[in-house]
């Protein structure tokens, strides 16, 4: 895809030292962009300005913001790309299972405590990414269960993570239009991209299958990092769909389809909200007809 001139504008990119992250802060980069990398090694991305963040500490996902906030930055676009898929149950440093924690309680959080600093042209975006897997999951979100005390998938939590951020993207986008504000809330998917994430599966079993899958329909990471970026800078995107690739490999466009059952829940998208405000701390502080104002929050 072609980039518009990104030029005096900013991007913040979580987990932009590989992977997909890396491929779309280069890209915005080369574009004219600059580029934060909110990353956990900074020696990982010297390329870019990089920040240190630990998605699974709420503090420094605190401490991140507040150093942005004393900076006196302004935000373009929020890429909420960093994610992880632990082999075993591990828990956050609050005490939470460490794939939603990081895949989405810390996005969460980031992206309250970013809110006042996004530009308000009417161009600023916040980007969320998903699974199309989302579709087979028909258990829910583990909304009573955030530390996995009644059992650990690593699959269902991945899905279960990637799920939550596709609602709560949309459920953004939906109280930022009440409140009158300009930035944009949009959800995309890469497919299945081939990446070490990916490849990083335990038993023999479960990489041939991968292995035959990425053969069949995977993308190498530029171009499944192209949704991404569409979402990210294109002025047709838009919200309250999916963007993404469709599964013929060879496609690179960007289709816009329909979120379908559970995304398209508004009560789920209630009980999660009101979920994630609790666990985090954080609240989303919208006001009707001025679009944002700094968040107000509470320990965590």
């Amino acid at each position: 895809m072609g980039i518009p001139d990104q030029r005096g504008r900013t991007v913040v990119v979580t987990g932009a030292s590989s992977g997909l992250g890396q491929v779309v802060a280069r890209e915005l980069q080369k574009a004219g962009a600059h580029v934060i990398a909110a990353v956990r090694t900074p020696a990982k991305a010297a390329e870019f300005e990089a920040i240190p963040i630990d998605l699974d500490d709420l503090e420094s996902v605190r401490a991140f913001a507040e150093r942005l906030h004393a900076d006196g930055r302004s935000i373009d676009v929020l890429v909420n790309n960093a994610g992880l898929g632990s082999h075993t149950r591990q828990l956050s440093a609050q005490g939470f299972e460490r794939t939603f924690a990081v895949n989405f309680l810390g996005h969460f959080a980031l992206t309250g405590l970013l809110l006042d600093l996004m530009r308000t042209d009417g161009r600023a975006r916040i980007v969320h990414v998903g699974s199309n897997l989302y579709r087979r999951l028909k258990t829910g979100l583990p909304l009573d269960d955030l530390a996995a005390q009644r059992g650990y998938s690593k699959g269902r939590a991945y899905v279960a993570s990637k799920l939550a951020n596709l609602v709560f993207g949309t459920e953004l986008d939906r109280r930022l239009q009440a409140a009158g504000s300009p930035v944009r809330s949009l959800t995309a998917h890469p497919g299945l991209a081939i990446t070490p994430m990916n490849s990083d599966l335990p038993g023999r079993g479960a990489r041939a299958l991968m292995t035959v899958a990425q053969a069949a329909i995977g993308r190498p990471a530029p171009r499944a990092a192209i949704a991404l970026l569409y979402a990210a800078v294109s002025p047709d995107a838009r919200p309250g769909v999916f963007l993404g690739p469709h599964l013929r490999k060879s496609d690179d466009r960007v289709y816009a389809d329909a979120l379908v059952p559970p995304a398209d829940d508004p009560v789920l998208a209630e009980r999660l909200w009101t979920v994630a405000e609790a666990a985090t701390g954080v609240r989303f502080a919208l006001t009707p007809a001025g679009g944002t104002r700094p968040v107000t929050t509470t320990g965590v």
